[in-house]
């Protein structure tokens, strides 16, 4: 077994060291995260300079890049075997709802899974380490639960684990994403030369936190599997465009 692993928090998180070590009995593990922090990355790639690779004093590779460049990279040629499994985080703080089209987490998994290698985003709810050792035993049960179940290629998975006591967590539930609402204002101030300055300000509060939701499941005490894909077709517009854009007879535009 052949573990590809990477994060958006950083080669130096303490978060990516723990997800490592307890991956690291599960098969032969390779790290190769971002240079930086870079939260938010979502699946952005680097096309407007080449990117390198260094080793840091504890084995890690790190990429002056995205998590999205650091799993790309890594498959389609910088590593001499093909991994059998993506695995990122633990990512500091929550990864849920909406939260999946930013991250820079759940974008490292979702590198994996377009490449062909099924994949899984780990996340802490709520920021701070404080059960850091705990999460990191859950990773491990959830993959060992999923490497045994013959995964289909095809698979990504996003897990959100509370961050409280292992033995305080309920168990295991499978869930969906739920919704936030809309975002903060941005927040206006200046530099030192005065300047204006805008700060991206806090993401919306849970607005579909209802059972079933890995919002709600998390505040429970649950940790939250959630099954993803990549399909962002509207289904159900299909129709309206249908009949009112793809339909030389209809007036376009008269909607």
């Amino acid at each position: 077994m052949r573990i590809l692993i990477s994060n958006d928090d950083g080669y130096f998180s303490p978060g990516l060291a723990a997800l490592a070590q307890a991956m690291s009995s599960l098969g032969e593990v390779t790290v190769v995260a971002p240079e930086r922090d870079r939260s938010g990355a979502s699946n952005s790639l680097t096309l407007d300079r080449p990117l390198k690779v260094r080793r840091a004093a504890n084995g890690f590779l790190f990429i002056n890049g995205t998590p999205t460049d650091c799993v790309h990279v890594a498959i389609t040629g910088m590593l001499d075997h093909r991994p059998d499994l993506v695995v990122s985080g633990i990512n500091d703080g929550a990864n849920m709802g909406d939260d999946t089209i930013y991250s820079g987490t759940v974008a490292a998994a979702t590198e994996g899974y377009l490449l062909g290698v099924p994949a899984i985003a780990f996340s802490l709810v709520g920021r701070g380490w404080a059960h850091l050792s705990g999460a990191a035993s859950i990773a491990r049960e959830v993959v060992e639960g999923f490497l045994a179940s013959d995964p289909d290629p095809r698979t990504l998975l996003n897990v959100n684990i509370p961050n409280l006591p292992k033995d305080q967590l309920r168990g295991i539930a499978a869930t969906r994403l739920g919704k936030r609402h809309v975002a903060e204002p941005v927040i206006a101030s200046h530099d030192p030369r005065g300047e204006p300055i805008w700060w991206i300000g806090p993401a919306g509060e849970a607005r579909d936190a209802g059972p079933g939701t890995d919002f709600h499941a998390t505040a429970e005490g649950w940790v939250s599997v959630t099954p993803l894909n990549v399909d962002l077709t509207c289904r159900q517009s299909l129709p309206w465009v249908q009949d009112r854009l793809a339909n030389p007879a209809a007036p376009p535009w008269n909607v």
